[in-house]
Order: structure tokens, then C-alpha cells, then sequence
């Protein structure tokens, strides 16, 4: 960089790296051609580290979702969206170079922040549909974010950056995490998971009977943290009165997330929580109450579901492909169609349903 350009943000976030690794030389990989200039990686660089405790491990550390040089945001208590991503990935004796996936995993998280202009932050979970490390047999396929324990939040000149640690999880881990918390989730893995350091090779951590308890027991005893849920696959037809027949709303979902949604049921609406479903198009409020109905707008459904309607739900709801009407409610059908999950290239990889 010239010496004539302002790197205030850059500086900050090298300070507190500074912090904790002294002296040693990040290994970093910048980008040749700025995202705002036409370029395909959309941060400006990512640094490395060697750590060594709880046990050798990479410390990645992105330079981008902040304002690195001078503000241009009008937000004056955040940089940019507010965050850097950090991910801790383990490091054999014999690495010298950190894997290449990890970095293109990275890019790929700005991608999805710069296009959709979500901010990630502690407590917030996102299914990779696939192994995080592409064409590799890990059973990580979803990541979970967590403050980074080694990286408070920092005031630059440019506002507040937060560190939010990056963390490879299994799809089952996933599960539990959406019908509980993610936090909590995290904290009951923790002595399996120091430093919640990534390990492509490791199986799921409710395979470990003392962990599955205590997120069995969380789950009952808190209900889920999750109130929104991002369904690709849904829609809505109203019910119509014709001259001697009524025919029910017929509620449509993908057989990818109707388990999830089963399990949310139960720990959002049994536990007197609402359940927002929503899709590019359509918002479908589940809303706990003393009697079952359906108010339907042009874009947004709230679905009252009284106790009965809702366990008989959350019992029957599968992920499989089905037409589900409830004893409790005749004016209401579930039909759970076919996910087909696809590759980059718009491939079907596989079908649940």
C-alpha cells in the first residue's frame, strides 16, 4: 500500500492481532483486483497465524467487512457491516502453508454478506448444504458463529469492529443448534471443542452421550432460540367456500426443512413463542393461541395454532414427501414436497423426500 492512503481500520485490527501473536509474521493473501474495481474476491486480504494453544491450530482473520481506510459509511457507531470473520482451523506438524479451501471458504462467506447484505454476529447459524471443504468425506456441512474469545470488540476510528469466530459443524449439530441455541449449544460442547478450534476429521459431538444429555435436556427445559427460519421451498393457497363444499389452505414446504420446522413447533409455539417462516417471497407466522385460524394477506400468513393443532403438528410433520391434515383443524393442509439439493453448478447432488 502507499504510504499516501489512510489504513486506520487495517491498522486496528493488525494491532490486536499484534496483541496475542507479538512478532511473528502473519502469512498473507491479499487480493490483486479490488471487488469494487470488478474483482471476484470481495475482502482485500486475509492473514494467517500459527497458534499453538489449546494445540496447533491455524487462526485465520479476515481485512474487509469493516472500513479499513477512511469511513465512507454513514453508520458512525459501526465499521462497514460492523465485523471481521476469524476461523480456527487444526494444523498438522508438517503444514507450513495454510489450506486453500479455508480461504475460499472465507471469500465465500463475504460473497454471501456483500450480496445479501446480512451481517453475521454471534448466535447465528448457516447450512453449507454440502461439506464445508468441498470434495472432502468431512461430516461438517453448516457453520455457527461465537465471539472470538482472543478478540474483544475494538473502537477504530471508523466505529466498532466485532471478531466473530467461524465454527464447522454437522448437520445433526445444526438440528440442535436451530431447535435450541446456538450459544448454549456451543457451551455444551465446549470441553470436546477447546477453542472451538475446526477439525474436518471429527464426527458429530452428539455422538458423545454426556453432550447429547445436556442439549436433550436444554431443549426441553429452554425450548429454541430460533424465531425466524429461512424456507427456499414455500407457499400458500387460501381455502375457498363453495356452494356445498369448503376447501382447506393448503400450507406448502420442502421435506429439507419440515423436520426442522416439527422440531420448532415444538420448542417455539409449546413454549409460547411465535415462528417466523419465511421465503423470497412469502412470510408464514406461526403464532401459538387459544383457538386454530388462518389471516392471509397477499405476502404474509398468520397461522394461529391453538395446543392440540400444534403437538398433533410438530408429531406428524416429516421429511418426507406427504399431504398432512390435521384431526385437530380441517381447514388446514400440509403438503411437504421434495428438496433436491444442488452443487455450484445447478447439478442435483441429492433429493430429500
Amino acid at each position: 500500500m502507499s504510504e499516501d492512503v489512510v489504513t486506520t481500520g487495517w491498522d486496528a485490527i493488525e494491532e490486536q492481532m499484534v496483541n496475542i501473536y507479538g512478532a511473528q509474521e502473519p502469512k498473507h493473501y491479499g487480493t490483486v483486483t479490488s471487488y469494487a474495481l470488478g474483482g471476484h474476491d470481495p475482502l482485500d486480504g486475509i492473514s494467517v497465524y500459527k497458534a499453538e494453544q489449546p494445540f496447533p491450530h491455524w487462526h485465520f482473520v479476515t481485512f474487509g467487512f469493516s472500513e479499513l481506510y477512511e469511513k465512507e459509511s454513514e453508520d458512525t457507531d459501526y465499521s462497514g457491516f460492523g465485523f471481521e470473520l476469524t476461523f480456527r482451523l487444526t494444523r498438522e506438524e508438517h503444514e507450513e502453508e495454510p489450506p486453500a479451501w479455508a480461504l475460499n471458504l472465507l471469500q465465500n462467506m463475504g460473497r454471501y454478506v456483500f450480496s445479501s447484505g446480512n451481517v453475521l454476529a454471534a448466535g447465528d447459524y448457516l447450512d453449507a448444504n454440502g461439506p464445508i471443504c468441498l470434495e472432502s468425506d468431512t461430516k461438517l456441512t453448516a457453520l455457527v458463529f461465537i465471539e472470538d474469545t482472543e478478540l474483544p470488540a475494538i473502537h477504530t476510528p471508523n466505529g466498532r469492529v466485532e471478531f466473530v469466530q467461524m465454527i464447522g459443524m454437522t448437520e445433526e449439530e445444526l438440528e440442535a443448534t436451530k431447535t435450541w441455541n446456538t450459544i448454549k449449544m456451543l457451551e455444551a460442547c465446549q470441553e470436546m471443542m477447546p477453542g472451538y478450534i475446526t477439525n474436518l476429521s471429527r464426527d458429530s459431538m452428539l455422538q458423545v452421550p454426556v453432550i447429547a444429555e445436556a442439549v436433550q435436556c436444554g431443549i426441553e427445559r429452554d425450548g429454541s432460540n430460533t424465531g425466524f427460519l429461512f424456507v427456499d421451498q414455500l407457499s400458500w393457497e387460501p381455502g375457498k367456500n363453495r356452494l356445498l363444499t369448503k376447501t382447506p389452505a393448503v400450507l406448502t414446504l420442502g421435506a429439507k426443512q419440515a423436520g426442522t420446522v416439527a422440531k420448532l413447533i415444538r420448542g417455539r409455539l409449546l413454549k409460547g413463542k411465535e415462528l417466523t417462516l419465511s421465503s423470497q417471497d412469502l412470510r408464514v407466522i406461526l403464532a401459538p393461541g387459544e383457538e386454530t385460524r388462518c389471516e392471509s394477506g397477499e405476502k404474509e400468513v398468520r397461522l394461529t395454532l391453538d395446543t392440540a393443532a400444534a403437538a398433533e403438528l410438530s408429531q406428524i410433520m416429516q421429511p418426507q414427501e406427504s399431504v398432512l391434515k390435521l384431526s385437530t383443524y380441517k381447514g388446514l393442509t400440509i403438503q411437504v414436497v421434495k428438496t433436491y439439493i444442488r452443487d455450484q453448478d445447478g447439478q442435483v447432488v441429492s433429493t430429500i423426500g
